[in-house]
């Protein structure tokens, strides 16, 4: 055992514990300087691609992928104030929109580019709404030729998405958004073995008509052409969703693009009318409801599980061979990254007052914390198992896990401002729901 002592550095007497605090104020002020354990951890996933920066989805097996790098940005770079590199990955990703579409993930050498997924591309948009505020927000002005490359960028995906694009995605008649053709997972649940799409959620899912309706929100810095739309989706949504039978939303309705034909399967793709996107889609009592049912059903220490205990389908454990594991990646198996639309949820619902901020950050953000001690030593995991004790899984350093920790850390938990009214914990961004 080895034994460190100050005597013969520091005086004798009281003098030495207030040489001692002095000595580690000085030592600790610079370490402040390089940001917390998770801010540090952010660096690792900024990347080089091209001459041009974008956000490495998890170590050590995935690449760039587009719902990753636009969900993980909001919390590596937009809330940790590293808004150069924010601003170069958005500008780069503009210049890949393809039919009012982005890439699930970046071409390498060689391969083609994947346009097979639904959100990436609002994703996309509500990024970049949220770098124009922070830059705005801090009295500086973004230059006009990032603005029209940002513009063209938005204003192409929703003319896209309203007139139809690739695998069925456009705007119903109703102004929400349908997607979908057999064989091809196109939400964020995209397991697939062979010919087999675990969860398919072909027709009209939650978390898609909350993103569309909030992309289209945040067009309107860009173009007003879309108001229809807006209002009709609007309208839909809260006709539509709500399961009065159960107290929940609907996960996916017309599924299968069959009008009429709900998916009752409690998952926790709901949480993103309430939490996590800048405008939520329901307030008063059934946004309570979904909170509290989520938090009674699906959150974990470590996240999010993917579908209810007791509803068919579920798996408890991410283990075995591939058909196994991937079989169960969406169907109970738990995911960090969805603590930030609920512990966001969560705190909009109860008014967002600083007591409110610090029972969140001690109920929820403390147990993630802990997590920082295993697995990817200073990251969060991708996943975890759904049942006790919730076993760290799958990649060991996964961005939008580190990502979405951060935007709770230094934006949605930290603000010192009381929330002016129902569901709006926003006074730096936006005052009231959508």
């Amino acid at each position: 055992m080895l034994v460190f002592s100050v005597a013969g550095i520091l005086p004798a007497g009281d003098g030495a514990v207030a040489t001692y605090l002095r000595l580690r104020q000085s030592e600790q002020a610079p370490r402040h300087q390089f940001g917390s354990r998770l801010e540090r951890a952010a660096d690792a996933y900024l990347v080089t691609r091209a001459g041009g920066r974008t956000i490495v989805a998890g170590y050590p097996w995935f690449t760039d992928w587009g719902r990753d790098t636009f969900i993980s940005l909001r919390g590596l770079c937009i809330a940790t104030g590293r808004l150069p590199e924010a601003r170069s990955i958005l500008l780069e990703w503009a210049g890949h929109v393809s039919e009012g579409t982005l890439p699930n993930r970046f071409a390498d050498q060689g391969d083609t580019a994947e346009y097979n997924t639904v959100d990436a591309s609002l994703w996309y948009v509500i990024a970049v709404h949220e770098y124009l505020h922070a830059v705005e927000s801090q009295s500086r002005q973004v230059p006009a030729r990032d603005r029209r490359l940002l513009g063209d960028a938005v204003r192409a995906i929703l003319a896209g998405h309203v007139r139809g694009t690739r695998y069925g995605i456009r705007a119903d008649g109703d102004g929400l958004l349908s997607a979908g053709e057999p064989g091809v997972p196109l939400t964020w649940m995209d397991a697939k073995v062979g010919d087999w799409v675990v969860t398919p959620r072909i027709g009209k899912p939650v978390e898609i008509q909350a993103l569309w309706l909030n992309a289209l929100r945040a067009g309107e810095a860009f173009t007003s052409e879309h108001r229809p739309v807006l209002a009709a989706g609007r309208r839909a949504f809260a006709e539509r969703f709500w399961d009065g039978q159960s107290g929940w939303l609907y996960d996916v309705v017309d599924a299968e693009h069959v009008a009429g034909r709900i998916d009752r399967s409690l998952r926790p793709n709901q949480i993103f009318a309430v939490g996590g996107l800048p405008w939520p889609l329901l307030s008063g009592e059934r946004a309570r409801r979904v909170v509290d049912l989520v938090e009674q059903r699906l959150w974990t220490p470590l996240g999010l599980r993917t579908l209810a205990p007791g509803e068919p389908g579920y798996r408890g454990r991410y283990e075995g061979d591939v058909h196994s594991r991937d079989g169960a990646y969406h169907q109970g198996t738990v995911w960090p990254w969805l603590l930030g639309a609920f512990v966001e949820a969560w705190v909009r619902v109860r008014g967002g007052g600083s007591d409110v901020r610090a029972e969140a950050r001690e109920r929820f953000l403390a147990p993630l914390f802990a997590h920082l001690q295993r697995a990817g030593v200073g990251h969060i995991s991708e996943i975890a198992d759904a049942d006790f004790p919730h076993e760290p899984r799958g990649c060991p350093f996964q961005a939008w896990s580190v990502g979405e920790a951060l935007r709770l850390e230094l934006g949605v938990l930290s603000s010192d401002d009381p929330a002016p009214g129902d569901l709006d914990l926003r006074p730096r961004r936006h005052q009231g729901v959508l």
